[in-house]
């Protein structure tokens, strides 16, 4: 039986030289590691009390919705500023140049709604911690987050630091 890393592409010298690029899409674009990689995903889930699946755009899209169908739970799109056409709560967060903004539909979450974070990746995790604290201010603790893959390189779970986090695939590199 084939694992995720299997599904995986690993691209050296993208989008610079040194870098190894980790394609996904070489996972959802063949049937079996897609099921492979939402059941995992889900798998991780077992055992946690929670409201409803929170997907950060766009990535986590595709893993959340199916986790959430399955689940019979709701899904809550963590969009980036703009995206949204309903009221909004939004949380900015810093980039290596600038900053950026996350936003929710302010009528999506309930006070006390526990939720749980689904992206494909966790690298600085500087969006990761933005939504936490953004569903945060909203009196919705994040009770878990999983994303498929995390670049151990980059630390980005320092930045989510308290929460519950898991992958399914740790590359120690960047």
């Amino acid at each position: 039986m084939k694992k995720i890393e299997d599904y995986i592409t690993s691209i050296p010298d993208f989008p610079e030289p040194g870098i190894i690029f980790r394609d996904i899409t070489t996972v959802v674009g063949d049937a079996d590691g897609l099921k492979l990689a939402i059941d995992q995903m889900q798998a991780k889930l077992e055992g946690v009390e929670f409201d409803a699946i929170a997907g950060l755009e766009s990535r986590g899209f595709i893993f959340g919705m199916p986790i959430a169908y399955n689940l019979g739970k709701p899904f809550i799109p963590v969009r980036k500023k703009g995206k949204l056409p309903r009221e909004t709560v939004s949380q900015s967060y810093e980039l290596e140049y600038g900053t950026a903004e996350i936003e929710i539909h302010k009528e999506d979450v309930k006070p006390g709604m526990k939720i749980v974070l689904i992206d494909d990746l966790i690298a600085t995790g500087g969006t990761l911690e933005a939504a936490a604290k953004l569903f945060g201010k909203m009196d919705a603790p994040v009770v878990k987050i999983v994303c498929l893959l995390e670049l151990k390189g980059l630390n980005g779970r320092a930045a989510l630091e308290g929460l519950d986090v898991e992958t399914i695939i740790a590359y120690d590199g960047i």
